[in-house]
């Protein structure tokens, strides 16, 4: 079977299939009971198809619109006037002096010539009744008419499904279609035959049980519909830093009113259209809104932003003007239908093993129901009687019918791809409080195959709050941890550098001191920033007065690549001063200056050089971060278009900044090790600093080997082969680096790899990895969206957690496949062979499609929900060429069945007998009989199931609250079925003996699988 699996399922990845590949294996899905059902949780590709056309031909129309914009803006004279503009009554009233659709067709059109008119970004501000440094306030009346006339910041969404939507899909079953044709037919014969309420036991008795498997099957359902609808309103939760009521706060984009200040950085998505108010380098993505890959520049000459869009350089302060369905995002969302996720590997070997056992049920289907009516022909014809029909032979052709039918339904397990769905949607609310948002399914199941991690070092293994504790200032190093030593170290340095210091810290930097609503002092920015502003705040400066005192004329914002920071001030005497700071063997390599200790200007020398190289290494093997701070004097000018010079200047100092290591993250990293899986970090940071965080962590081990990104690049294929295995640290890397060695580590070494990041730039890592895992704190936009888990709270003990769940998930549905394959087999021959031997089935349609029920629905429920345990942390990984059903099952499988087979087939054989069964009704008692002890094998093979290779299955069971109540659900209604159903499901009440033996019978198989568990086999 696996062989046929690997040959037909198995080219599905977990992420990036191409089309063909997914339609390939619906194709080979021929025996399908209930379409609906069964692909409801993979991709709709016709509809996808659709969708991508649709947005091809809308993002076409919106580049065809803006390029005429921009080329008739060019034969506009600049004295031009626009028509008069009438503000409409209900805007005037309510206090503003322009309306949504004229701010609609503003920024829709890039109509800069509207603009013009209106009087540019200020005179929109006021006329929207907000002001560009306090923003919105919130405080007066406007707010609720804000909303009416221009609109909330949200999307037209689809309404999810109610659950008899899910009863009549369940209904769409072919075989229970055909059943309820059976029943009809039975219950016309019936009643004509023997009247009410006798005739009506049996089609009613089919009836039921239909209504009864819809039910439990659309109530599952529905429930993970539920589930998965939480999990999308997690995915859509999107906070941006706003200004309103005079203060900067975090709020969510559907909160965003026109009017309001949004301030976005690197990597954000733009919440909704808006126009450009001040900032620096802003460079914006808008392939996903018109497809032109070519990004645009934003500025004052052309400061019309779109929501959707994506700020790929570059930091500036938006005004809201348009919001929701009025902006082209929003238009282009409301023409799309989604086509759903990318179904799971899973999911499609599921729907294989379904395909295989389906075609052989409907095979066997097909037999016993030749053989039956072979048998009814044969004994017909010895009676004399070939001509002659009654009702009663007719019941018994539609019984032998709907058996035949029936078979199918218990053969084709439909169940076990929707065991996946239901798992995994199981696993991902679990997850959800766990801290870790699952976006794609696939990314749960794969992580549990996971044999390598590639980890970031800052916010992940680190705790990301950041605190300057050394600084070596005029070459000098100093301790920094209070303010008593901040105003003693001022006061050795000279005023000059305290200055320039002071300076450099408050402008050269993308983060800001505010005060908040309670009027206490704040930092904002990333932790790298607010840990020097603190530093600058703690020597005594003023934030505010030295922003003031000089003019920013050009900023270069941090990026992973350049590894610095620069920003170009024009001074308040006149001239223009270039600062930077950054990696500081970086910065300290563009120096040729140094200020000393007299806090005069004199060359690096070499003595100087290998002071301060002396003073990184030193601070890095204390595990902190450094970095350097320089500055340049541009005596001759700066134009504005031109970069920031990047040599040439003069160090102000290094400061080292401590970063502890997360609580757990040793213990989090053994417990990987022992799981077989390998865990490497991957930073932008000095290799000193970086080594001594892995030590401190685990991860550097005596074999293991630190390496810098530069160096990693310059290696040949040949030493990479060689090297990638034993590398445990990379420092100094750039997103490239990330990317290669994630590369050769999935194709050259075949691993399974987990790779988080948390920047734009880490974007194609991410897309690369088979599980991206983007920061949910510190991640960007952009991140989140190439990867495929958030994890909520960036620590790494939460991607342990995730791996231990995706290990849970595929262990629990390898489960329920060996329980749901032993019922399928031993139903099959069972009915199969008796049919054959004595020309007539013991298990009638109402018991099977009870029995179905129980291995389907209830099945799934009782194995697929099973919480992890420290256990699973102990075995090795499946990786990627792992085997699903293993040796392991196939031994659990073949070996019960056996005996479910055998002990069923000798009850036949002998129950009356030892039973001492006579009389009219014995082979209506011996049927009961099998039927309940065949269904109690079933429920001690589910608790047998829960372990696959351990003897004791009891461990933690009264944990799983589930399981529990299915199978205390599974012998209650049994109870009923025998002792009050008999009518209807054809059964009798038993004895307390034959209920006791029963029992004894389906209890017997525990100790035989736990027999089969102690018999070695390959795996």
């Amino acid at each position: 079977m696996e062989s046929l699996l690997n040959e037909n399922f198995r080219a599905v990845k977990a992420k990036n299939s191409p089309e063909e590949v997914l339609q390939k294996w619906r194709n080979l899905c021929g025996v399908v009971k209930n379409p609906k059902r069964r692909f409801r949780f993979t991709a709709n590709l016709e509809r996808r198809n659709q969708a991508a056309a649709m947005r091809r031909t809308y993002q076409e129309k919106l580049r065809v619109a803006v390029l005429v914009s921009k080329a008739a803006f060019q034969f506009i004279q600049a004295g031009a006037q626009s028509d008069d503009y009438i503000v409409p009554e209900e805007v005037k009233a309510a206090g503003f002096s322009i309306c949504a659709d004229e701010l609609e067709s503003l920024v829709e059109g890039h109509d800069l010539k509207k603009l013009k008119y209106h009087g540019g970004v200020a005179s929109i501000a006021d006329k929207l009744s907000t002001c560009t440094t306090a923003g919105l306030n919130t405080g007066s009346d406007l707010l609720n008419c804000r909303q009416k006339l221009f609109g909330i910041n949200k999307f037209i969404e689809s309404e999810g499904r109610s659950f008899w939507v899910f009863v009549w899909e369940a209904l769409q079953d072919m075989t229970l279609m055909i059943l309820g044709v059976c029943a009809f037919v039975s219950l016309i014969v019936g009643l004509a035959m023997e009247g009410w309420p006798k005739g009506a036991h049996d089609g009613l008795g089919i009836v039921a049980s239909i209504l009864l498997v819809v039910f439990v099957t659309a109530t599952s359902d529905y429930r993970q519909s539920l589930q998965f609808r939480d999990l999308d309103k997690e995915k859509k939760k999107i906070d941006i830093q706003v200004t309103r009521d005079g203060y900067r706060q975090k709020m969510s984009i559907y909160d965003l009113l026109p009017g309001d200040i949004v301030h976005l950085s690197i990597g954000d998505q733009v919440p909704a259209d808006g126009l450009f108010v001040s900032g620096f380098s802003v460079v914006i993505d808008e392939s996903s809104l018109t497809g032109e890959s070519e990004p645009v520049m934003v500025n004052v000459d052309n400061p019309f932003l779109m929501s959707g869009t994506k700020v790929q350089d570059g930091s500036c302060k938006m005004l809201v003007t348009t919001v929701g369905m009025r902006t082209q995002w929003g238009k282009l969302m409301a023409t799309l239908s989604e086509g759903g996720d990318d179904e799971t590997p899973l999911q499609v070997k599921l729907n294989g093993v379904a395909t295989l056992i389906g075609k052989v049920g409907l095979c066997f289907a097909v037999v016993t129901f030749a053989v039956l009516v072979q048998k009814m022909f044969g004994r017909k014809m010895q009676e004399g009687m070939l001509w002659s029909w009654s009702g009663d032979d007719a019941l018994e052709m539609l019984e032998y019918f709907a058996i035949a039918v029936t078979i199918v339904v218990v053969a084709v397990p439909e169940g076990l791809p929707l065991a996946v769905t239901l798992s995994l949607a199981f696993a991902m609310k679990k997850m959800m409080n766990d801290k870790a948002l699952v976006r794609h399914l696939a990314a749960c199941e794969t992580m549990g195959s996971a044999t390598s991690i590639c980890s970031d070092k800052t916010g992940t293994l680190t705790t990301n709050h950041m605190t300057v504790v050394k600084s070596c200032i005029c070459m000098n190093i100093k301790e920094v941890s209070n303010v008593s030593i901040g105003s003693s170290l001022c006061s050795e340095i000279p005023d000059s550098t305290v200055k320039l210091l002071l300076q450099s810290i408050f402008n050269n930097t993308g983060g800001e001191v505010v005060i908040d609503k309670e009027g206490n002092r704040k930092t904002l920015g990333t932790p790298t920033d607010t840990a020097l502003l603190d530093f600058g705040l703690l020597l005594g400066g003023d934030f505010q007065a030295e922003r003031n005192a000089a003019k920013l004329v050009k900023v270069e914002p941090f990026n992973s690549v350049k590894k610095r920071m620069g920003v170009v001030l024009e001074l308040p005497g006149g001239g223009l001063r270039a600062h930077c700071k950054g990696a500081s063997e970086i910065i300290l390599a563009a120096c040729d200056k140094v200020i000393n200790s007299n806090g005069e200007v004199v060359p690096l020398d070499k003595a100087s050089i290998n002071h301060l190289k002396n003073t990184i290494e030193q601070f890095a093997s204390e595990a902190l971060r450094t970095l350097c701070l320089a500055y340049m004097e541009l005596e001759n000018g700066f134009p504005v278009d031109k970069a920031i010079p990047s040599s040439g200047y003069t160090c102000i100092g290094i400061v080292g900044i401590k970063d502890p290591v997360r609580p757990g993250v040793k213990e989090s990293v053994a417990l990987c090790r022992s799981a077989g899986i390998t865990v490497r970090m991957v930073t932008g940071d000095n290799i000193n600093t970086a080594k001594a965080i892995a030590r401190e962590c685990g991860i550097l081990t005596d074999g293991g080997i630190a390496i810098e990104g530069p160096d990693f690049r310059e290696k040949s294929l040949e030493e990479l082969l060689e090297l990638i295995p034993k590398i445990q640290v990379m420092a100094r890397s750039s997103p490239l680096d990330k990317h290669t060695l994630v590369k050769h580590l999935r194709t050259t070494f075949d691993e399974v790899v987990a790779v988080t990041g948390d920047g734009t730039n880490d974007a194609p890592a991410l897309h690369e990895a088979d599980i991206g895992l983007a920061m949910g704190i510190a991640g960007t936009e952009v991140a989140k969206e190439s990867a495929d888990v958030i994890i909520l709270d960036d620590n790494f003990s939460t991607i342990v957690t995730v791996a231990k769940w995706g290990r849970s998930v595929y262990i629990n549905i390898q489960k329920f496949v060996q329980f749901q394959l032993t019922v399928n087999v031993v139903a099959l021959i069972v009915n199969f062979s008796s049919a054959c031997v004595t020309g007539s089935a013991p298990l009638t349609a109402v018991q099977l499609l009870w029995v179905n029920m129980i291995m389907d629905t209830l099945g799934a429920l009782a194995l697929a929900t099973e919480p992890p345990n420290e256990e699973l942390m102990k075995r090795a990984p499946v990786g990627r060429r792992g085997n699903f059903i293993s040796n392991v099952m196939w031994r659990n499988i073949l070996g019960q069945s056996l005996y479910q087979f055998l002990v069923i087939w000798f009850l036949q054989a002998k129950g009356k007998v030892i039973f001492g069964l006579e009389g009219s009704d014995s082979a209506l008692v011996l049927n009961t009989l099998i039927f309940n002890s065949f269904v109690f094998c079933q429920v001690f093979n589910e608790i047998s199931s829960r372990d696959m290779e351990k003897i004791d299955v009891f461990k933690g069971i009264l944990d799983n609250y589930v399981f529990v109540a299915v199978l205390s659900c599974t012998v209650f209604f049994q109870v009923i079925i025998i002792e009050y159903l008999g009518a209807f499901a054809n059964t009798t009440p038993l004895t307390f003996a034959q209920w006791f033996v029963s029992i004894f019978i389906g209890f017997l198989g525990m100790p035989i699988a736990a027999g089969l568990k102690m018999i070695p086999v390959h795996t």
